[in-house]
C-alpha cells in the first residue's frame, strides 16, 4: 500500500477551500511510517551528508529517525525563542503576514553538506527561509526532502528556481 493512501485529507481546514494533508495517519501506522523513513534512507544512504536540518515541528518527526539511520547529526530549525543558545534568524513572507525561523549559530560548520527535511512542501516559504539559514552558516543544502508535495501551490517550483533540488515521497495535485 503506497504512502499517499496513508495520508488523511481534511477538507476546509484550517479555513474554507483548503484541503489539509494530515500525515498523522501515516505516522500512527507502523508499516507506513517505516516505509516512509526507509524510502528516504534508501535515497540518501551513501551520499555525503553531514547533518539533517529539520523544520519545526513535523520535520522533527521525519528528521530524527532519518538522521539516526544515516548516522548524522540533527539540527532543529525552530520558531523564535525556542532555542536556548545564540541563534541566527531569517524573516520571511507568508501569504498573510510575516514569520521567522531560527537556528543555533553553531549548528552547522562551514562546508557541511545538509539535507533539509520537513513533512510537506506547499508555498515553499519556510523551506526557502530554512535553506537560507543553512547557507548563512556556511552549509550547503544537498536537497530538500518532504513526505508530501503540493505542486499546485508552487513550493517545489519556488525552491527549484532558487537552485535547490527537491524530493517528495508523494504528490497531491489538484485534489
Amino acid at each position: 500500500m503506497p504512502i499517499k493512501s496513508r495520508i488523511r485529507t481534511i477538507p476546509h481546514y484550517p479555513k474554507q477551500g483548503i484541503q489539509f494533508r494530515d500525515i498523522t495517519t501515516l505516522l500512527k501506522d507502523p508499516l507506513g511510517f517505516r516505509i516512509a523513513i526507509d524510502e528516504l534512507v534508501n535515497r540518501y544512504i551513501g551520499q555525503k551528508i553531514d547533518k539533517i536540518a529539520a523544520i519545526e515541528s513535523r520535520g522533527f518527526i521525519i528528521g530524527a529517525p532519518l538522521a539516526y539511520r544515516l548516522g548524522v547529526g540533527l539540527v532543529p530549525i525552530r520558531k523564535p525563542g525556542k532555542l536556548p543558545a545564540e541563534t541566527v534568524g531569517h524573516d520571511y513572507e507568508l501569504e498573510y503576514g510575516r514569520d521567522r525561523i531560527e537556528i543555533h549559530a553553531d549548528a552547522i560548520a562551514k562546508g557541511e553538506k545538509v539535507l533539509l527535511v520537513d513533512d510537506l512542501i506547499a508555498t515553499g516559504g519556510t523551506a526557502e527561509a530554512a535553506a537560507s539559514l543553512i547557507e548563512k552558516l556556511g552549509g550547503e543544502v544537498v536537497e530538500c526532502a518532504f513526505i508530501v508535495d503540493l505542486p499546485d501551490v508552487g513550493g517545489r517550483a519556488r525552491l527549484e528556481t532558487k537552485g535547490y533540488k527537491v524530493h517528495a515521497l508523494c504528490t497531491f495535485e489538484g485534489d
